[in-house]
C-alpha cells in the first residue's frame, strides 16, 4: 500500500469541514458568543472537537446525542466514559430526581445508607474493603497519592511515560534520556521539577521499572492496566504480574487507576485479569454522569495509616488534604448505588463487550480490504484504531502514532455522517443502550471514510 496522498488528504479536510461549517450555524454562534469563557467554552478541553468549534448540546439519551442545529448522532464517546452507563440511564436518573426532590439534601457533610451499599459493591467488584468517595478520579488519585506516601513513608511516585491520571501533577512525565522523569510536552506549569516528586518508567518494560524501583525512594507505582489516553496499549503477557512482584520487592505500594479500564468487564481489568492491587483508583462512570470518584485501600494500606494517625503524625480528617466538602455527597453516592446496582451489570458488560468485538472486527475488515497500515485493539467494551502497525507497544510508540490530519479527517468525516468518535483520539466505547445496528453503522460508515482516502 503506497502512503496516503496527502494533497488528497488536505482536500478531504477541506471539504469535511465545509460540510461541518455549513450544517451547524447554531453551534458556530453559540461558540462566536462565548466571550466571557476562557477558550470560549466552559472547559477547555471543549476545543478539542475538531471543526473550529464544538457542537453544542441539545438533548442525549442513551447512545444518541442531539445537537442544537437538529442532528442526531450515533454516540461512540460517551462523554469519555463520563457517560459509560449511557446518558441519562433511568435508574440513575430516578434515584437523583428521589434524593433532590423527594428526599432533598444534595449535599450536607452527613453520610447516607447509600454509602455502603456502594462500598460493598466496590468490594465485590474490584476487592479493597475500605473506600473512600471523591467527585473525580483526579481527585482519588491524587488523595491516595498522598496516603501513599504517608503509608510507606517514601516521597515518589512512578508512572508511565505518557499514562494519564487526570490532572495530577506527578503524573505528567517522560523518561527523559538521562534516566530522570521529565515534564511532559504540553504540560501546564508544573509547580516543581518532575524529577523531584515523579520516577518515570516504559510501559511494557520491566527493566525500567526495576532500574527507577532501585533508588529506593518510590512509595506508589501508579498505573492503569492498560494504557488508555494515548491509544489503547495493552500489556504485553506477565507485566501486570511482573509489576505486583517488583512492587513488593522494593517495597512499593502497586496503584491501579481503572476510570477507563473498568471498559474491560463488571469488575474491571483488576477482576478480568486476577491483578492485586494495593490501592484502587475509580471515577466517572461509576455515577451514569453525576460527578463522583473512588479509591479502595487493603487493610494493610489502611493499618499503615493509621499509625501515622494514631500517633498525632498526621490528621486525614481535618487539615489532610484527603477529602473535600461536596465528597461523598447524598446526591453522588444515590447515583453510584443506582448506576452500579441497576445499570452497568453482569448482563450489561456482556452485551458491550459483544458489541465491542463486533466493532472491532468491523474496523479490521476495513484495513484487511485496503491494506491500510493501522491497527485496532480492544479492551472490553472499549474499542480503538491507531495510525500504526502493528500497534503500539509503548506510551512513546504510541505518541509517534499520533497524525493530526488523519485525526481531524477521521473526526469530521464520521462526525459530518451521524457518528461521535471521542475527540482525544479514536476511542468508541459501547453503553447498555448500544445496538448492533449502531455498530453495523459505523462499520459501513468507517470503510466509507478511508476507502475515500485511497479513491
Amino acid at each position: 500500500m503506497p502512503p496516503i496522498d496527502r494533497s488528497r488528504l488536505t482536500d478531504l479536510i477541506a471539504a469535511e469541514q465545509q460540510v461541518y461549517t455549513a450544517g451547524h450555524p447554531r453551534s458556530r454562534e453559540l461558540f462566536a458568543q462565548g466571550s466571557n469563557l476562557f477558550g470560549r467554552v466552559p472547559m477547555t478541553w471543549m476545543n478539542k472537537w475538531t471543526g473550529g468549534f464544538p457542537l453544542y448540546l441539545d438533548h442525549a439519551r442513551g447512545n444518541r446525542i442531539s445537537d442544537v442545529d437538529g442532528h442526531t448522532y450515533v454516540d461512540f464517546a460517551l462523554g469519555d466514559t463520563g457517560a459509560f452507563a449511557g446518558h441519562s440511564p433511568r435508574p440513575t436518573v430516578e434515584a437523583v430526581a428521589r434524593r433532590m426532590g423527594d428526599l432533598g439534601g444534595i449535599t450536607t457533610m452527613l453520610p447516607s445508607a447509600d454509602a455502603q451499599w456502594v462500598g460493598a459493591e466496590l468490594t465485590a467488584r474490584f476487592g479493597m474493603p475500605l473506600w473512600s468517595f471523591t467527585l473525580s478520579a483526579t481527585d482519588a488519585n491524587r488523595w491516595a497519592v498522598r496516603l501513599a506516601r504517608l503509608a510507606t513513608g517514601k516521597p515518589k511516585i512512578l508512572v508511565f511515560g505518557y499514562c494519564y491520571h487526570g490532572s495530577v501533577d506527578e503524573t505528567f512525565a517522560i523518561p527523559g534520556p538521562d534516566g530522570k522523569a521529565q515534564s511532559r510536552p504540553g504540560n501546564v506549569a508544573p509547580p516543581v521539577p518532575l524529577d523531584l516528586t515523579t520516577r518515570a518508567a516504559t510501559w511494557n518494560d520491566l527493566a525500567s521499572v526495576e532500574r527507577e524501583l532501585a533508588h529506593g525512594d518510590v512509595a506508589a507505582i501508579l498505573t492503569e492496566p492498560a494504557l488508555t489516553n494515548i491509544g489503547i496499549v495493552l500489556p504485553e503477557p506477565g507485566f501486570m504480574e511482573g509489576l505486583r512482584e517488583l512492587a513488593t520487592r522494593y517495597g512499593a505500594l502497586l496503584m491501579i487507576d481503572e476510570t477507563h479500564t473498568f471498559s474491560a468487564g463488571w469488575g474491571g481489568a483488576t477482576a478480568a485479569w486476577d491483578l492485586e492491587p494495593d490501592i484502587f483508583v475509580i471515577g466517572k462512570s461509576i455515577g451514569g454522569g453525576i460527578p463522583c470518584g473512588a479509591y479502595g485501600i487493603t487493610t494493610e494500606v489502611a493499618a499503615s495509616i493509621t499509625s501515622h494517625t494514631d500517633a498525632g503524625d498526621a490528621d486525614i480528617v481535618d487539615v489532610g488534604g484527603v477529602g473535600g466538602t461536596l465528597a461523598g455527597n447524598a446526591l453522588s453516592t444515590a447515583a453510584m448505588r443506582a448506576t452500579l446496582g441497576e445499570v452497568l451489570t453482569h448482563a450489561a458488560f456482556e452485551h458491550m463487550i459483544d458489541l465491542a468485538t463486533a466493532f472491532t472486527e468491523g474496523v479490521q475488515v476495513t484495513l484487511d480490504e485496503f491494506d491500510v497500515p493501522w491497527s485496532v485493539s480492544q479492551l472490553g467494551a472499549r474499542s480503538e484504531y491507531r495510525f500504526a502497525s502493528p500497534a503500539p507497544r509503548t506510551g512513546e510508540e504510541a505518541a509517534v502514532a499520533h497524525d493530526d490530519d488523519l485525526d481531524a479527517y477521521m473526526h469530521l468525516a464520521m462526525c459530518n455522517r451521524g457518528i461521535l468518535m471521542t475527540p482525544f483520539h479514536n476511542m468508541a466505547l459501547m453503553c447498555p443502550e448500544t445496538t448492533r445496528a449502531d455498530v453495523d453503522r459505523h462499520t459501513a460508515t468507517f470503510r466509507e471514510v478511508v476507502a475515500a482516502l485511497y479513491a
